[in-house]
């Protein structure tokens, strides 16, 4: 059965992305190799996960640049599931992620939508 292996996120620089996704969400970087003219193949994905990873993609050209932060058209870009709500915006929070509003408890779980380091939108819900 096919599978989504991974989804490109647009960056600005690899190394200031591998931070803000492994110190400031808790991910783990899966992969980090070189690809020659300063090009990185670079994939990150939730601690333990075995799903869709994010191929941190540096932005090659003014267009590309243009969508950073815009990826998902000013919604909602990416959906991060937790198990524990309060300990992940904790730890959020004190790396300067930036929530746009409270925690809100909704039929399918508790959510907050939250700012990554460029400004694109993420829920972080924990499911009912």
């Amino acid at each position: 059965m096919p599978s989504l292996g991974a989804v490109t996120f647009l960056v600005r620089e690899y190394d200031e992305a591998i931070r803000f996704f492994v110190d400031a969400l808790g991910f783990e970087l899966v992969e980090d190799t070189p690809m020659g003219e300063a090009k990185r193949w670079v994939t990150v994905a939730p601690r333990g996960s075995h799903g869709t990873r994010l191929l941190l993609a540096r932005a090659a050209s003014d267009e590309q640049s243009a969508h950073i932060g815009r990826q998902g058209g000013g919604r909602v870009f990416l959906f991060l599931e937790t198990d524990d709500f309060a300990g992940d915006a904790a730890r959020m929070r004190a790396h300067g992620v930036r929530f746009r509003e409270e925690p809100r408890h909704e039929p399918y779980g508790t959510v907050a939508v939250f700012e990554d380091l460029y400004g694109n939108a993420w829920d972080l819900i924990q499911p009912a």
